[in-house]
């Protein structure tokens, strides 16, 4: 039996005596109810023993809760690596793994299905574009475990490939899991896989969908009833029977990184579960990261890209800014201003030519971010010290009252607390107040606006000019026409050490929905083109990129050439988990240092409590002793009740 306690130092076994009455409907896996400390909790029965070596009296099973064994024995194998993997207690595992009963569901009477689809012939032509792509989707309808990387084409239909994938690996009988990032992609990747393997056989899971609607859906896939599962981060867990293949689309997307302890990433749960279940596994997208790249050159996966000549053909004409004599000459500003010359003309182009434009802007809003006119210092709420903005046009920034992005107030008396200026400007422009500008500079083009809380799937009627933030790009039937990406300095100048990276997914997302070179399509990134980043765009070389950036982590000793544990809490609490915890030989400390800007707190802390982060590297092999150490530390100190909880992440996104 394993209680479902958020207590560290309980994360083990209990044992518990079945009456008579209850042993047919007490299996392994079921939700059941137990007496514990003198309360009723909730628990797991992990299996059935006729015989225990517990030396003491034991207490009786309160109760099953349900007949339904919703813990597999796959799904418990992966909890268990999870946890290991992540430094975390089961308990917090299997609540991401598990979604919340409902009884009335259970109790419904299942429908019956007709099997009547007749899949249409497989056909795997466009996977014949990239280098081995034919003989990975043979490899797939022969159940055999081939693992790749793949790098999608410029204006490729993901969706419609992974289907493909998909309906190859069904067609033997197994099962299918794919993990996108968001509800838009699970709308597009279910609808390719209808086509291939029927409605019947395709489930989608995700959080939109309300709590009985997903557990309805996450009882047909535990009972068998469908082939292809599809969802986001916490679909990673679904019961899929026999799973042959793993998908993951845009493993770069902080979508797939769980925000709840033990903070795993989905794209590393699915491959460990491709690995303990020896089955074929894909990660793909138009950009790569370097956590991927790992795979590929670790061996554990090979490469599935396009030969040059494909990608120059399917890839739209891609500029940047340059300091050649020529282009100074045609546009002395081009440097300075934020749409010059050359982002115009495109623009103009494509209006010209009947197809849209899309504008990528990092930020949304109208002007996120202020700063003093004089001084530049940025002007902050005098509340809660979160950053000013202007919310809507009405004149100029120094009349419009700010208003705080944190707690709401509006400053109606701005004055800035180093020079005493009472004038600002905008330090950030967003997305509303860059399409203002783009519909004075093109009168009579329509104007779209995506991102924030209107996002657009699709564009259609006449030319249009769309502002989006990233990821909230609109499709178009046949392909925008030009694409401009503002403001790179706001992406590429972040204190991440992912910016680089995340910036060129970002670029390459937008990009690949412009038409090809030889259709015309345009695309122009406002930044200095002697940039590797922007190189790697004008190349489109997300490969390049990638092994470059894995080489740079690894000389400077970070994820994934290394683990690293990131501990924050009190500064006590932190040094007492450190002296306690038995580290592996070599394991480096730095810190303590501040907690970084941005990073949330660890829950239980009060707020008046100073929070420390401490970071603890050791080489990759000896990442399992890491989290098993951290996990005795925590677990002890928990036991003896001496000190305030920490928080434990392994190999976080962002570090500092």
């Amino acid at each position: 039996m394993l209680p479902l306690l958020t207590v560290p130092h309980l994360d083990r076994e209990f044992d518990y005596l079945v009456s008579a009455e209850q042993s047919d409907d007490a299996q392994p896996g079921v939700r059941v109810r137990v007496r514990f400390h003198g309360r009723l909790v909730d628990a797991i029965l992990l299996e059935r023993r006729s015989e225990t070596d517990h030396p003491g009296k034991l207490g009786w099973l309160d109760r099953v809760v349900s007949r339904t064994q919703v813990l597999t024995p796959d799904v418990r194998r992966l909890v268990d690596a999870v946890a290991a993997r992540y430094a975390g207690s089961r308990a917090d595992v299997l609540r991401l793994a598990l979604p919340p009963r409902h009884a009335r569901v259970e109790k419904e009477t299942r429908p019956t299905v007709v099997d009547d689809f007749e899949a249409p012939a497989l056909d795997g032509s466009c996977w014949a574009r990239y280098q081995r792509g034919e003989r990975f989707l043979e490899a797939l309808s022969h159940g055999r475990a081939a693992r790749a990387v793949w790098q999608a084409l410029p204006g490729e239909s993901w969706c419609a490939r992974l289907a493909e994938a998909a309906a190859a690996t069904a067609s033997t009988g197994r099962g299918v899991l794919a993990i996108v990032p968001d509800q838009r992609d699970i709308d597009a990747l279910s609808a390719e896989c209808v086509k291939h393997v029927g409605a019947h056989r395709v489930v989608a899971l995700s959080a939109e969908l309300g709590p009985a609607e997903r557990y309805r859906r996450w009882l047909a896939v535990l009972r068998g009833a469908a082939t292809v599962v599809i969802g986001t981060r916490a679909a990673v867990f679904a019961p899929v029977a026999d799973v042959g293949l793993v998908m993951v689309w845009d493993d770069g997307d902080d979508n797939l990184a769980e925000p709840r302890s033990p903070y795993p990433h989905a794209r590393d749960v699915a491959m460990l579960r491709a690995h303990q279940l020896r089955c074929a596994a894909v990660i793909g997208g138009y950009a790569r990261t370097a956590e991927s790249q790992a795979l590929v050159e670790s061996g554990w996966a090979h490469d599935l890209v396009a030969a040059r000549s494909a990608v120059r053909k399917a890839s739209a004409r891609i500029s940047a800014l340059d300091d050649s004599g020529y282009a100074q000459e045609r546009d002395p500003a081009a440097r300075s201003a934020r749409l010059p010359m050359v982002a115009l003309t495109a623009a103009r182009d494509a209006l010209k030519r009947g197809h849209s434009v899309l504008v990528q802007v990092p930020r949304r809003g109208y002007v996120p971010a202020l700063a003093c006119t004089k001084c530049r210092t940025v002007a902050r709420c005098r509340h809660c010290t979160g950053p000013l903005a202007l919310e809507g046009p009405g004149g100029a920034p120094n009349v419009v009252s700010p208003s705080c992005r944190w707690c709401g107030r509006v400053d109606a008396d701005l004055r800035c607390a180093r020079c005493g200026s009472t004038s600002v400007r905008a330090v950030v422009v967003g997305a509303r107040r860059t399409a203002e500008e783009l519909g004075r500079a093109l009168p009579g083009v329509p104007v779209l606006t995506s991102g924030g809380g209107e996002v657009h799937a699709t564009v259609t009627g006449p030319p249009t000019l769309v502002v989006c933030t990233p990821g909230a790009e609109p499709l178009t039937p046949n392909g925008y026409g030009a694409a401009l990406l503002l403001d790179a300095w706001a992406l590429l100048g972040r204190q991440d050490l992912r910016a680089a990276e995340d910036t060129l997914r970002k670029w390459m997302a937008a990009a690949a929905l412009v038409r090809g070179r030889e259709e015309g399509g345009t695309v122009v990134v406002v930044a200095d083109a002697t940039l590797p980043t922007v190189q790697s765009l004008i190349r489109w070389d997300p490969v390049g990129h990638a092994a470059a950036e894995l080489a740079a982590r690894a000389e400077v000793g970070l994820p994934p050439h290394v683990h690293i544990a990131a501990i924050d809490g009190p500064s006590a609490a932190v040094a007492a988990l450190i002296e306690t915890a038995d580290l592996p030989a070599g394991a480096e400390l730095l810190g303590p240092v501040d907690l970084p800007i941005g990073a949330r707190r660890p829950a239980g802390i009060s707020d008046g409590v100073e929070v420390v982060r401490m970071l603890v590297r050791v080489e990759r092999a000896a990442g399992l002793e890491l989290a098993a150490a951290l996990r005795r530390g925590v677990a002890t100190l928990s036991a003896r009740r001496d000190a305030e909880p920490v928080r434990i992440q392994i190999d976080p996104l962002h570090v500092g």
